[in-house]
């Protein structure tokens, strides 16, 4: 299965392909070869359920497209918590960071919807797909 992965999900960015945000496209057509943590598949559930969208069977709709859904292990824990001090003052939470931990474990660059992450040094790629205001 990681042989075909090419990148992993933020909440975000899988949020704005399921509600036809902008850039949602970008990530709709690449979720075939996408990897999303479960920490980051919780929040895509909770928003949509936020947003009064029926959740039951969308992880199966997921996975049937080719999304892979990979456990926050205790290693990627650890690499969130190592993460903090450079994400802090851009306000990332720990689901981003979660993101950030299973990009690095895959050596696979990371696609947010959140523009902030373009400040980011961490040596991991990031893609933004909303550059600029949309």
């Amino acid at each position: 299965m990681i042989g075909r992965l090419q990148i992993v999900l933020d909440a975000s960015a899988l949020l704005a392909a399921l509600h036809d945000e902008p850039g949602g496209n970008d990530v709709a057509s690449q979720l075939e070869a996408a990897a999303i943590s479960s920490v980051n598949l919780s929040e895509v559930l909770q928003v949509s359920l936020a947003r009064g969208v029926e959740v039951d069977g969308l992880k199966e709709d997921l996975a049937a497209v080719g999304l892979a859904v990979f456990p926050f292990t205790a290693e990627d824990a650890e690499a969130a918590a190592k993460l903090s001090p450079a994400t802090h003052r851009l306000g990332l939470s720990l689901g981003d960071r979660a993101c950030l931990a299973l990009g690095q474990r895959l050596s696979l660059p990371v696609i947010t919807a959140d523009r902030a992450w373009s400040q980011l040094t961490t040596g991991i790629p990031i893609h933004v797909i909303r550059s600029r205001v949309q």
